[in-house]
């Protein structure tokens, strides 16, 4: 088990609460999608998996073995350490290049080895099909090719979970759908990917378990998912594409 609430309740920093009583469970290479309109807490729960958020009470609250309950803040680094996080707006350092970029994530985690690093960077730039990109800087990149590289730095440490906050939200359909591919490929190694979306096709052509945020509940709804009517600022939202 990498992920287990039980009964827990999520908030916001200012302490509102957003979601209440949460059973939610993540196992190994496990694809999860969680869906909601805006504001419904689905970016508030995954912060609470990579501890940008407290969970304050919970009958249960477990990521990667560490109780969050009582988790010091000290030991925050060695437990994300073993996740990746992937973010809708890419979060590359914009000043460095794309070898730099990982570079320094390999650095900062531990990796002390100059020809370690560099096998590292090849092989996850391998992965995500841009070795020949590794000397350009982020500005250099479509938008897709900016999200495969997030994607390769979350995988920098071969982590046993992704959190992924709308990763195809900013990126045309069929570079979206290049995105899902790669992400599916991963979590079939073992990786679990938890992955918060409003492309709601996306569930039909890439299944997973599917949990739905409203009116202030976590629900599971793999199966039913479709009968989930989409409100008006979740269409917009789904059809805001950025051209990359």
């Amino acid at each position: 088990m990498l992920v287990e609430y039980k009964n827990a309740t999520i908030c916001q920093k200012d302490g509102i609460t957003v979601l209440s009583n949460v059973d939610f469970r993540v196992d190994n290479g496990e694809f999860i999608y969680i869906i909601g309109k805006v504001g419904s807490g689905k970016s508030t729960l995954l912060k609470t998996i990579y501890n940008e958020l407290d969970i304050d009470e919970a009958e249960t609250a477990q990521v990667l073995d560490s109780d969050l309950l009582t988790l010091k803040r000290n030991q925050i680094p060695a437990q994300r350490r073993q996740m990746g996080i992937v973010f809708q707006n890419f979060q590359l350092l914009s000043d460095r290049t794309v070898y730099k970029n990982l570079h320094f994530v390999l650095k900062a985690t531990g990796w002390k080895d100059k020809k370690e690093i560099e096998e590292r960077i090849d092989k996850v730039l391998g992965d995500v099909d841009l070795l020949d990109k590794k000397d350009k800087m982020p500005h250099e990149l479509s938008g897709g090719e900016q999200q495969r590289i997030a994607i390769a730095r979350a995988i920098l440490n071969s982590p046993k979970l992704i959190v992924a906050d709308e990763p195809t939200g900013n990126l045309d359909p069929e570079t979206a759908d290049g995105i899902m591919q790669l992400l599916r490929r991963i979590s079939q190694t073992g990786t679990a990917v938890i992955m918060t979306t409003h492309n709601m096709p996306l569930l039909d052509k890439y299944p997973g378990i599917v949990y739905h945020c409203h009116e202030g509940r976590l629900e599971e709804v793999t199966g039913d998912y479709n009968k989930i009517c989409i409100t008006v600022d979740e269409e917009k939202e789904t059809n805001n594409i950025i051209e990359s």
